[in-house]
């Protein structure tokens, strides 16, 4: 079954880790989701100001191209 790269970032846009659920990879989903809920927690002590953004931008290239790779297998 083919997997739609644009909602796959568009899904971790909204919520970091959705895209990979989407994509299949379930326990990448919700780790990334946990790092998202510590990096929220660490904007009290400012560094998450800087992890949270690198880990949501990550999510949504990883999860666009996890679904790309997996479309091209399906097409071999």
């Amino acid at each position: 079954m083919m997997k739609s790269p644009g909602l796959a970032a568009v899904l971790s846009f909204f919520w970091t880790g959705v895209g990979q659920i989407y994509n299949g990879q379930i326990l990448k989903g919700l780790i990334l989701i946990v790092v998202q809920v510590v990096n929220s927690l660490l904007m009290f002590v400012l560094i998450g100001f800087i992890t949270y953004p690198i880990v949501w931008i990550w999510g949504m290239y990883d999860a666009y191209k996890t679904a790309d790779r997996h479309n091209l297998r399906q097409i071999r």
